[in-house]
This record gives C-alpha cells, sequence and structure tokens, in this order.
C-alpha cells in the first residue's frame, strides 16, 4: 500500500487545485464598499458582475506561496512564540509533574478526565475560537493522552476538535458568530440563549462519542506502577500556575482589551522567559529551550502559509466572488426550510477555498442577510447555517491550516484523522441542520 501524502504535498496539490480552478470558472466581482458603521469592508449586495482580466501566470501563482507566509506573519509570530514557550515549560518537567500527578489522581476515572479536558478547550472556542493556539499544546496533549492509556487520536479529539465544536456552536465567538451577526446587520450576540442550549447538546454529543471510541482503543497505559505517592516540585507548581495565569490574561485581554495575535505572542514569551528562570534553566538554557520550540514548530507555520496562499490565488484570479455567487444565487427559488439548509449546506462548501471562517462571514453575510429576508428566513437562523456548515468544517477540510498543523504535529496522517473524524463531524453538521430547522418553526 502506499503511503498516503503529507500535509505538504496535500497543501502544495490544493494550491494547484485553485490555480486551475482559475483558467476554468468564468471571472466575476462583487462590488465593495466601506460600511459606515463597521470598521472593514463588505460586499454590496445585488452587485455581481462578470469581468474580465488577465489570466494567472506561472510567476504569480508561485508567488503566492512565500506572499501567503507572509500574510499571516502575526500568526506565525504567534505559533513561534507560543510553541516556544511551551517548550520552555516542559524542558523544566513541570508538565511532566503535573500531568504524572493528575493522571494518579484519576486511575479509573479516565472518562471523567477527557470529559473535562474537552470542556476547556470547547470553552476556549467558544469564547475566542481557540484552534491554532493548541498546535504547541499537542506534545503535552500526547503526553496527558498516553498516561491515561489512550492514542493520538483522542488527544487531538478532545482539544482541537472541542474547540471547533466550541467555535462552531458558540454565542459569543467574536470572529464567528460576532463577525457574522455585525455584518448581517443584527445586534452582537442577539439569540445566544438558543445557541447555548444547542452548544450544550453539541459539547455532550462530542465528548460522548471521543469517550466511546477512547474505551474502545485504550492502549497500554504509560503509567508507572508504584506504592509511593507522587509529589510535585514546588517550582514546578508555581511554573503551572504562571502557565494557568498566562491563559486567563489571554482570554480577558481578547474579550476586553480588543487583544491581537501580537498581544498575545508578546505574554507568551514572557512567560516562556519566566519559566525558564522559575524552572533554573538559566538563560542560555532558556533561550536554547526557545530554540528548540522554534523548530518544532517551523514545519506547522509553513502549513499555515500555504493555506494562505490558497485563499490569495482565488482572489487574484478573480473567481472567489464567482463560487459564492453560483453557490447562493439558487436559493431564493427553495421553500424556506429547505433553502436554509441548503445555505448551510454551501457555507460548508465554500469554507473548502475560504479556511477562514471570519473572512468567509464577510463576504457571505451581506450577500445572505438580504436573500434571507426575500426567502422567509430570518437573519438569525442566516447566521446559524454559517456557523454549523462553516466553521464545523474547520474539523475536516484539508486547506485549513490549523488542522493540518495540528495533525501533522501528532504524527496523525489526513486520511487516519478524516477515518476518525468524519463520523463525528457529520453527527455534529446533522445536530446543527435539526438546530436550523427548529429555529425555523419557533420563529427565532
Amino acid at each position: 500500500m502506499r503511503k498516503f501524502p503529507n500535509a505538504l504535498v496535500i497543501m502544495l496539490g490544493f494550491i494547484l487545485f485553485v490555480s486551475l480552478l482559475t483558467f476554468l470558472l468564468p471571472k466575476g466581482e462583487y462590488a465593495r464598499t466601506k460600511h459606515p458603521d463597521l470598521d472593514y469592508v463588505t460586499v454590496v449586495p445585488d452587485s455581481y458582475q462578470p469581468v474580465e482580466g488577465d489570466d494567472l501566470s506561472i510567476g504569480q501563482i508561485l508567488l503566492s506561496i512565500p506572499e501567503g507566509i507572509i500574510g499571516r506573519a502575526e500568526l506565525i509570530a504567534l505559533i513561534f512564540l507560543v510553541g516556544g514557550a511551551f517548550y520552555v515549560v516542559d524542558k523544566t518537567g513541570a508538565f511532566k509533574d503535573g500531568i504524572q500527578y493528575m493522571t494518579e489522581k484519576l486511575d479509573g476515572k479516565e472518562a471523567i478526565a477527557l470529559a473535562v479536558v474537552s470542556f476547556l478547550f470547547t470553552t476556549g472556542g467558544a469564547l475566542n475560537g481557540l484552534q491554532e493556539e493548541i498546535i504547541a499544546m499537542i506534545p503535552v496533549l500526547l503526553f496527558f493522552a498516553k498516561r491515561l492509556g489512550y492514542n493520538a487520536l483522542v488527544a487531538v479529539g478532545i482539544s482541537y476538535g472541542s474547540a471547533v465544536v466550541g467555535s462552531s456552536f458558540s454565542p459569543m465567538n467574536p470572529f464567528a458568530v460576532g463577525m457574522a451577526q455585525k455584518t448581517a446587520e443584527i445586534p452582537l450576540f442577539s439569540g445566544s440563549i438558543f445557541r447555548i442550549v444547542i452548544l450544550v447538546i453539541a459539547y455532550i454529543i462530542w465528548t460522548g462519542l471521543i469517550v466511546r471510541y477512547a474505551n474502545k482503543n485504550k492502549t497500554d497505559t504509560a503509567k508507572e506502577q508504584s506504592t509511593v505517592k507522587h509529589k510535585m516540585h514546588s517550582r514546578n507548581v508555581l511554573i503551572l500556575c504562571l502557565t494557568a495565569l498566562a491563559f486567563m490574561v489571554v482570554i480577558f485581554g481578547l474579550v476586553f482589551l480588543e487583544w491581537g495575535f501580537n498581544e498575545m505572542s508578546a505574554e507568551f514569551f514572557v512567560l516562556g522567559i519566566l519559566a525558564g528562570l522559575v524552572g533554573r534553566l538559566g538563560l542560555n538554557g532558556t533561550a536554547e529551550s526557545f530554540v528548540q520550540g522554534f523548530k518544532e514548530m517551523t514545519f506547522a507555520v509553513i502549513i499555515i502559509g500555504l493555506a494562505n496562499s490558497i485563499t490569495l490565488i482565488l482572489k487574484q484570479g478573480l473567481i472567489i466572488d464567482t463560487i459564492i455567487y453560483g453557490l447562493f444565487m439558487p436559493l431564493q427559488y427553495l421553500p424556506k426550510s429547505f433553502a436554509a439548509l441548503f445555505m448551510m449546506a454551501a457555507q460548508a462548501l465554500l469554507h473548502f477555498p475560504v479556511p477562514s471562517y471570519s473572512a468567509q462571514a464577510i463576504m457571505t453575510m451581506p450577500i445572505l442577510a438580504p436573500l434571507s429576508d426575500l426567502i422567509g428566513i430570518s437573519r438569525q437562523v442566516c447566521v446559524l447555517a454559517y456557523q454549523y456548515g462553516a466553521v464545523m468544517m474547520d474539523m475536516v477540510i484539508p486547506t485549513n491550516g490549523a488542522l493540518m498543523a495540528t495533525i501533522s504535529v501528532a504524527g496523525i496522517s489526513y486520511n487516519q484523522w478524516i477515518k476518525f473524524a468524519m463520523k463525528l463531524t457529520l453527527v455534529l453538521l446533522a445536530l446543527g441542520a435539526l438546530a436550523i430547522i427548529v429555529g425555523i418553526f419557533i420563529g427565532y
């Protein structure tokens, strides 16, 4: 059996595929304007027009690769610095010390441990769209899962997978529901009660499915058998407290101070330095640990940049608006329940060429919001269709750099991940479809 292509080959294959699409699909554009109440440019509804334009040259296609990487510079800096900081913390022994202590306490309660970790990452996804930040945590999560007797798929499922579920079903993810509601011109974070109910159901279903898989595929635990109870070193307790504090500060900064990637990067850089000094690595030892962390994250950040190259080619080739127009214009001819479900499916399909769901909200909501009025669907349901369709696809689409980087660091091939995650994702998409139908019938 031939080896399945790795993440780099898959990303380059998609770059080639979308490059060919720019020659095959008709070029077209929507007019765009600066929204008077928003700080970004939005699409003008009903303004799509075919346009003339030169086909991309081979040189432009090749240049999209470094340009795509450069375009994600702030995120790449974050991944490097978070990865470096986590490597420093790991080098001090604090993570292993804490995990050994925790797994001893949770002996026989592994399912509860998985549920707690899943809850934490679901909450992170719901609050701020946690995703790329998980890449640097994967080595620690793998060690944690191994100590409990679980494989790498479980480690990624309870972390990255739970974060995607939280992001998709969130009542307040600023990069998904917040962005979509602003561009759809409905009150920010309105309709939260219904979304919270569906989020709780989604968390229970996802975590239950992960625990079921984990128990069916349990491996030999790596825990050492000893009659002596493990006691954590005081320095490691302090380092873990500093790490927890760093995450709390990040959440506060994102929610209340409008932090971006640069602010988070600076904070985690400080965390790494403090952890190294408290852990008695010294200045040289701390610096060397940072360098090793940077090395571990290099492949991940290249994958993130290549994913951005795909969207860049579609925009430069003038076909991204053509894809949007072709997906959503038939909605006006369908009954409203079918139209809402088709809207969700179309958002899911569009997420392949547009892996940034915040960008997808900006591009589609100005078109779909007035179209929803015409069909008889509320704008809240329109936002639900976007959330559940687009964001849940982050679980499986190979054009999502965060997914490909995460599974690469975890040592999981894409076909292994799809075999594990696809059925679970379809169950959650079915829940989203049911929530949309319920929303239509209750007048949400």
